[in-house]
């Protein structure tokens, strides 16, 4: 049983605890969201970021991440992200949050993704930033259960990936300058660099 399955609730209530962080993420990941066309969010995970962003599918290999998800009104499917069970070109677009860094190979997802997504698709990939301050805080203090597992990538991994499967760079939002101290919703500024949080958008 993954670490997700064994604590989906405490996933879970994270996001309660930590609100303005999420609102703040999510802002970022909705400057780059298409307001029509089916998406999909790749790792759903709980169902939040699917919930707040109307998001209709979402696919994640936790089982008991998916029950919460379907509470929260998402269409779900069991499934990991190197091998999606969905036709080629059934999606307009697809968001992944964190969860490139939690796969064994980012590529082969992003293959995937890109063969998933219809003509002039979009993908937005929201994570932690290898060397911003909240990216080095994870990787040293192993506090959480959960990036304990993680690998972080650098906003230029992320961005050379997504070219290597076939996608255009669209551009980035970068937010979380306070890292998890802020106690305040923040507002996402154009680029990385000083962000913890980065969403980059590729374009098929």
């Amino acid at each position: 049983m993954s670490v997700f399955d064994k604590n989906a609730e405490r996933y879970d209530r994270w996001y309660d605890k930590n609100k303005e962080i999420f609102l703040s993420e999510v802002e970022a990941l909705s400057y780059f969201m298409p307001s029509t066309g089916i998406g999909i969010e790749i790792g759903v995970g709980t169902g939040r970021f699917a919930q707040k962003l109307n998001i209709a599918y979402g696919i994640d290999p936790s089982v008991k991440m998916l029950r919460k998800a379907k509470k929260r009104g998402v269409n779900i499917t069991e499934g990991a992200g190197e091998n999606m069970p969905f036709k080629d070109g059934s999606f307009d677009y697809a968001l992944s949050v964190v969860t490139i860094c939690f796969v064994n190979d980012p590529v082969k997802v992003l293959k995937e993704t890109y063969r998933i997504l219809d003509d002039k698709g979009i993908v937005v990939i929201g994570f932690i930033e290898k060397e911003s301050d909240l990216g080095k805080f994870y990787q040293t203090k192993k506090e959480s259960i959960f990036y304990n597992e993680a690998k972080f990538y650098t906003f230029k991994e992320i961005k050379s990936f997504l070219e290597k499967v076939g996608f255009n760079y669209a551009g980035a939002r970068q937010v979380l300058f306070n890292g998890l101290k802020s106690k305040e919703r923040e507002k996402s500024r154009p680029g990385y660099g000083d962000g913890g949080f980065v969403a980059v958008k590729g374009i098929k």
